[in-house]
């Protein structure tokens, strides 16, 4: 963790604020006691859906006949 005065986070605010929105945890100094500390949002992270899932859920075990792929070419024909 990197440790600034809070005379460095004044001039420097821009170039601290860039190393905590890349992750890095700052402490925060005054007379060298530590007053604060600035950490990144932990933002939750976005699960993609379970479509493998949601297919068994609407399918079941069924197999259909034909897939998707072949519908499709089917119904382009000789382009």
């Amino acid at each position: 963790m990197k440790s600034v005065t809070i005379r460095s986070l004044k001039h420097e605010t821009g170039a601290i604020m860039e190393r905590v929105a890349l992750g890095e945890t700052v402490e925060i100094l005054r007379r060298n006691q530590p007053i604060a500390i600035l950490k990144p949002v932990e933002k939750p992270g976005r699960a993609r859906p379970d479509f493998m899932k949601r297919l068994e859920g609407i399918y079941g075990d069924r197999v259909l006949p034909t897939t998707a792929t072949e519908l499709l070419a089917a119904d382009r024909g000789e382009r």
